[in-house]
């Protein structure tokens, strides 16, 4: 009996321990999941983060590396490089993020995206300028986002060869390597320097045209600098403008609040906000300007027929070509048959 006794109080006793494990346990991680991190935590991570994907990169700048090539036949251009610093940055980056925010979301350029719908969603673009870094010229750059509700709020570009840092933070300013830095910029766009990747990175017809106008309103167009780009301008170092097209969310999210937060103006074509709602209908087209008399003319060309009239008008048009089809086949299935 004794023994019964002994054995049943310990069976008991084991159960609550269990049970009071699996609560704490439990109540830990809802605290983890639901309490709402704060801004100075939230840019501490992220400069982990960035100090992470340096170690991943460093060891391949300028060494012999294997190259990739990704292919998307719908874009301008089709073909885009990758290598093992890409992916191994971009996974240590995810791990990271998986460690200390389960909870939150993740939009990486290499390994695609997961709880998309989260409050707080990561964007990861691991090297942003990958033809620039297999070919040893330091413009390229990690860029690191966090949104939320969708919403860029903070941002990093960090080019680890040239040991330079510039954090974004949407009302609170923008930082290079630590020191506060803000936009310039000329008064007119005929006084501009504007900056592209690339002019192929326009599709033939309109996009291309509006690029051919901006590049004629401006002092100089220049070509080559990626992420680069935004950081001068956001430093004030002398780009006024930059016009770019055919962007992924990864390419542009995290220069959101580098740019706006040193006083800049960065939106899409249109002059709406580049958010992850917004990515489909701004195509990634995007235009950053060192201040807002800039951007008022550069979305006056950018954007005069891709406004919500125009699309309006390509909605309705559709729709009744749609209901012009149903017609047709209505009659023909209608007729009598021999």
């Amino acid at each position: 009996t004794n023994i019964l006794q002994r054995t049943h109080t310990h069976i008991i006793t084991s159960i609550a321990r269990t049970l009071t494990h699996i609560y704490t346990y439990t109540h830990t991680l809802q605290k983890t999941m639901t309490t709402s991190p704060s801004t100075s935590e939230l840019v501490t991570f992220a400069n982990e983060l960035a100090d992470a994907a340096r170690k991943v990169i460093l060891p391949f700048w300028r060494q012999p590396i294997e190259i990739e090539s990704k292919i998307e036949h719908d874009r301008p251009i089709a073909e885009s490089p990758v290598t093992i610093a890409d992916r191994q940055a971009e996974e240590t980056m995810r791990s990271l993020i998986e460690s200390r925010y389960p909870s939150h979301g993740i939009y990486g350029e290499e390994y695609g995206q997961i709880r998309t719908d989260a409050t707080y969603v990561w964007v990861l673009d691991p090297i942003d300028g990958t033809k620039s870094f297999i070919t040893g010229k330091p413009l390229f750059g990690t860029l690191i986002a966090c949104l939320k509700d969708g919403v860029p709020i903070i941002g990093v570009i960090d080019q680890c060869v040239l040991n330079e840092r510039w954090v974004g933070v949407v009302g609170e300013g923008t930082t290079l390597n630590g020191k506060v830095v803000t936009t310039t910029g000329c008064g007119k766009l005929k006084d501009c320097m504007m900056y592209a990747t690339t002019p192929h990175m326009f599709a033939d017809g309109e996009e291309g045209d509006k690029f051919n106008k901006m590049c004629n309103s401006v002092l100089r167009p220049l070509y080559g600098a990626d992420c680069y780009a935004y950081a001068i301008l956001a430093s004030g170092f002398g780009a006024d403008v930059v016009v770019e097209a055919d962007l992924g969310l990864y390419d542009y999210c995290a220069l959101v609040p580098v740019v706006e937060g040193a006083g800049g103006v960065m939106t899409d074509w249109c002059g709406r906000r580049l958010t992850l709602e917004n990515h489909e209908r701004s195509k990634g087209r995007v235009v950053a300007c060192a201040n807002g008399g800039l951007h008022k003319e550069s979305i006056a060309i950018l954007g005069e027929s891709w406004s919500e009239e125009s699309f309006v008008v390509s909605f309705f048009r559709e729709k009744f070509m749609y209901l012009a089809v149903g017609i047709g086949l209505g009659v023909a299935l209608s007729r009598p048959r021999n």
